[in-house]
């Protein structure tokens, strides 16, 4: 099996040194070079071809944000933002997602062998679960041409109280291009989306803007209405009860789930005893499994379930699983979703 190849690009020396003898400790990944300015970059990515790029943001002669709007609409690759993410940072991090990268990881704060070895640790999975993505990116990056119709297509089932979307890997880009699409007045949405607890606020918040209805970062009691949409905090599950006041927010710090928190089968599960077959399920891009049996049981209870193909998923391990159990009812392109 041949080793993940990484082109690092950082300005900082130091910086592009660390990360290479951090991944050069894993047999799987191989570094092929490093790269000081976007400018640097451009020109190993032709001569090297590498499996993997890791993108500093605050660079000299261009940002890692612009280098990277250029990277997705000219030569579309697996890319990992790397760097200090906080306040400020974690919008630029919400941006990089949305614009393409894979992921978006923190520079390690302090020098402890602790925090050193967290950190190498956590870049080598990221590697590796970004180079899982190079064979489908290439497609998926390509923003797809939205489908028009002078008759809307319509579902074959009951006028659905809510819908719910689970997301993982590629999901901050897929959900751009569809929940800013929903009428103010459609049901309430529930987002299970994979993110690490500085994320999530910022995702609710810049997504909100660009939706007809707001969207928040789920709260405990959180009561659900029509026209509006909450995302799972990072950190977190999210659970959908049924009160007297309606659906409800119910925000709990249980372990992980098939290694999430939040977990989709968490929400999933919770909505089939809430909402049951008034509901429109959706899986969309993702790693692992996450997801699947939620989703199964919420098709056992009656409800319609979608599932994203494989042509339009940046990874689409989560859709295959559930589409395996037999949980999807239909498996549609991004576009027509």
């Amino acid at each position: 099996m041949s080793s993940i190849t990484v082109l690092i690009v950082d300005d900082s020396e130091f910086i592009r040194q660390m990360l290479t003898e951090m991944l050069s400790g894993d047999p799987e990944i191989k570094v092929i070079g490093t790269a000081c300015n976007p400018f640097d970059a451009r020109e190993k990515i032709k001569q090297l071809n590498p499996d993997v790029l890791t993108l500093d943001v605050e660079m000299p002669k261009m940002d890692g944000i612009t280098f990277l709007e250029k990277i997705m609409s000219l030569r579309p690759m697996p890319v990992i933002m790397i760097s200090t993410l906080t306040g400020k940072g974690t919008d630029v991090a919400i941006q990089a997602l949305q614009i393409g990268a894979v992921e978006c990881i923190g520079k390690p704060i302090g020098n402890t062998p602790e925090v050193l070895q967290s950190f190498s640790n956590e870049l080598c999975a990221t590697i590796k679960k970004a180079a899982a993505t190079k064979a489908n990116i290439t497609r998926a990056r390509v923003k797809p041409v939205r489908v028009v119709s002078k008759v809307p297509r319509q579902l074959s089932v009951k006028t659905p109280k809510l819908i719910a979307i689970g997301a993982s890997t590629g999901g901050v880009e897929t959900l751009t291009e569809i929940i800013p699409y929903l009428p103010p007045n459609c049901p309430p949405i529930v987002i299970t989306q994979h993110m690490p607890p500085i994320f999530t606020a910022s995702f609710a918040k810049r997504l909100s803007t660009l939706c007809q209805f707001p969207i928040y970062e789920a709260e405990e009691g959180m009561v659900l209405k029509n026209g509006m949409a909450c995302i799972a905090a990072g950190g977190t599950h999210l659970k959908i009860i049924r009160k007297a006041s309606g659906l409800v927010c119910k925000v709990t710090d249980d372990a992980p789930v098939n290694n999430h928190k939040p977990s989709v089968d968490v929400t999933f599960d919770s909505v089939v005893e809430a909402v049951g077959d008034t509901t429109l399920a959706i899986i969309l891009t993702g790693m692992g499994k996450d997801g699947a049996e939620g989703l199964l049981h919420l098709r056992q209870a009656g409800a319609h379930t979608i599932g994203q193909n494989e042509a339009t998923c940046v990874v689409y391990w989560m859709p295959q699983a559930a589409y395996k159990i037999g949980a999807v009812i239909e498996v549609l392109p991004l576009p027509v979703i």
